[in-house]
């Protein structure tokens, strides 16, 4: 499926951010350890309210403007301080919220194959959407073509390194869900590492 023009975007991983992707800057941020570059990708769901798709809420918590008295779901996470490199909405647009080079605080207590505090090593990429209900298939599109991307840039990445929130931090997470179509997206992901024009 062909992506919009303007979610075609580049990678500038000098900088760490994605041109022709809406740019939402996050507080919720901080340099990785020392020495530190990301090997682990990990794929998120959320939607806010939860069940509900559009709106202003993901970047409102993400820039830490959510409003308690906006929704009751709202009051127990408005507090939070959390964030994602990267949010791709139901119609496939793409928005970044933390340089990739960066540490986005998106996986909280985690672990991957023994090693703790996974938003050390990794980067985290939402999808808007529900454990539930089916994705999107512009948002597998987007979020392949986003992998290849940050697979090219930062050669620690690989496609074999690509976990679901609930991978690493099992019994506390379940995103994305068992509506999430890993065959899908792993074989996107290989078309455009070896098909798709870089």
């Amino acid at each position: 499926m062909q992506l919009p023009q303007p979610y075609n975007f580049e990678l500038d991983a000098v900088a760490g951010w994605l041109t022709h992707a809406r740019r939402v800057a996050s507080p919720n941020c901080d340099d990785r350890p020392p020495g530190v570059r990301p090997t682990l990708l990990v794929v998120h769901g959320i939607s806010l309210p939860p069940g509900e798709f559009g709106g202003p809420w993901i970047d409102a918590l993400f820039t830490n403007q959510l409003p308690a008295d906006g929704h009751p779901y709202f009051a127990g996470i408005a507090a939070l301080r959390v964030s994602a490199h990267a949010l791709i909405r139901r119609d496939g647009e793409v928005v970044q919220y933390v340089p990739f080079h960066r540490r986005a605080w998106h996986a909280g207590q985690s672990q991957w194959q023994g090693r703790e505090r996974c938003n050390d090593f990794s980067i985290g990429i939402e999808l808007e959407g529900t454990d539930a209900s089916a994705y999107e298939a512009v948002q597998y599109t987007a979020l392949a073509r986003l992998i290849a991307r940050l697979c090219r840039a930062y050669p620690t990445l690989s496609p074999d390194r690509l976990v679901g929130h609930s991978d690493v931090a099992p019994g506390r997470k379940s995103d994305p869900g068992i509506a999430f179509d890993w065959p899908l997206l792993r074989g996107r992901v290989r078309f455009e590492l070896e098909v798709a024009p870089r």
